[in-house]
């Protein structure tokens, strides 16, 4: 007897085992189907208004090329549907929240963005079922709120403040996508409630109809946080550095950019760095940004304040969407030779001068990224190929950088003839 019950009993265990083991490839298979399901649908919906972002030409900038002796060439990426490089990193984002389940459509994708992530997310969400809720700061250029509602997104403007505060435009946003999750979990517990007092004098109709309309209107929310998510420097490690590669048929010397989220810089000059370790990648800096400290010496800080002589209300920049005080995880991938200081005279003076001569209307870090391109010219010398990003057109700077009136206050009325503001001289 006691043998025939181990063997009763290892019967039992195999065949405990053989269920567990069933359940495990059934659950497995479902997880793959659902998740191939997704790719599939997301692939479907990239026919649509996303399928037309990137692959964006690469245009030989005429003047800059001449005056320097070298191929200047700028990625124009204000051709993308939304107007913006940006373009890229939303439909990542998007994307590959919506495969991981991060985000469900029918959801709101949140975010902290002086302007051009946002209008781009607000641009692309509809096409993936999802509502947009942007949290802007108050001294971004009025447009910008303008074209975020106008494409429909919800628009908070807020007090610029430190990325420290809890009231900072970046960590609104994240909290605004936490309260978007916990609404559609009480939403659900209401609908779990809903169904369990099923009772026959129709009651439960009333309570079931409540629960689903606001079940339909709360799917949950989603933080893209295009500072620290790799999927930024994936759009651009994946799309915008391959295509360059192509473009220029390997023929490439130097890649320049400014860094915001950092996104841009790391995953182009990652890739190109890749393809041929030759490349000499830059980065171009604005005031008021510790970048340009951090490439060169090691550290965020200036000489002056490490001596403790920092101001209490450092000058800070004209230019939008670029230059930061912070290591990004997007930045810290970036692969860099060197890095260069731009000013926002240069950049305005850059921005006059390609209009005039290029009829090239860009924004303003499109501006100072060519203001990079020409010193990285200069340094390198005449017979070289460097491309650089044009990240948006002048479009969404009308009220601040074409301003003439605005840049007055600040000393900034554009003078020169040619490109004297960066020490070249005509004839």
């Amino acid at each position: 007897m006691p043998a025939l019950a181990r063997t009763a009993g290892a019967a039992v265990t195999a065949l405990s085992f053989i269920g567990l083991l069933s359940y495990i490839i059934t659950h497995n298979s479902k997880s793959r189907l659902k998740y191939s399901g997704r790719k599939a649908a997301l692939k479907k919906r990239r026919s649509g208004v996303a399928a037309a972002i990137g692959n964006t030409p690469l245009i030989r900038i005429d003047s800059l090329s001449d005056a320097t002796g070298c191929e200047i060439l700028g990625k124009a990426e204000f051709l993308n549907p939304g107007g913006s490089v940006k373009d890229r990193v939303a439909v990542k984002i998007i994307e590959e929240a919506l495969e991981c389940g991060a985000l469900s459509p029918g959801g709101v994708v949140t975010e902290g963005s002086a302007g051009s992530t946002a209008i781009s997310l607000a641009t692309v969400a509809p096409a993936y079922g999802c509502r947009c809720h942007v949290v802007i700061p108050d001294d971004a250029a009025i447009e910008k709120s303008q074209i975020l509602e106008s494409l429909g997104a919800t628009v908070e403007r807020v007090r610029p403040v430190s990325i420290t505060h809890k009231e900072h435009f970046v960590n609104i946003a994240r909290r605004r996508a936490q309260e978007a999750n916990e609404l559609a979990s009480k939403c659900q517990e209401t609908t779990n409630i809903g169904n369990h007092f099923n009772q026959p004098n129709g009651s439960d109709a009333v309570i079931e109809t409540r629960s689903s309309e606001c079940v339909a209107d709360c799917k949950g929310g989603f933080f893209a946080d295009q500072f620290e998510n790799l999927a930024n420097f994936r759009a651009h490690y994946d799309g915008t550095g391959p295509e360059i590669w192509e473009q220029v048929d390997g023929k490439l010397d130097a890649f320049v950019a400014a860094a915001g989220t950092g996104g841009t810089v790391a995953g182009v000059s990652r890739y190109l760095k890749e393809k041929k370790s030759s490349i000499k990648c830059f980065l171009i800096d604005p005031p008021g940004s510790g970048l340009f400290n951090k490439v060169t010496r090691g550290v965020m800080y200036t000489r002056e304040e490490a001596e403790g002589r920092r101001l209490k209300n450092p000058f800070d920049t004209i230019t939008e969407g670029i230059g930061i005080n912070r290591l990004t995880e997007n930045f810290k991938i970036a692969v860099l030779d060197g890095a260069f200081r731009g000013s926002d005279m240069e950049a305005v003076e850059m921005s006059r001068y390609l209009l005039k001569n290029d009829g090239l209307f860009l924004g303003s870090s499109s501006a100072m990224n060519c203001v990079g391109a020409v010193k990285v010219a200069q340094q390198l010398g005449p017979g070289h190929t460097i491309v650089t990003i044009l990240c948006d057109n002048g479009m969404r700077h009308l009220s601040k950088f074409y301003n003439a009136r605005y840049l007055a206050q600040y000393g900034l009325t554009p003078s020169a003839s040619g490109l004297e503001f960066l020490g070249i001289t005509s004839g």
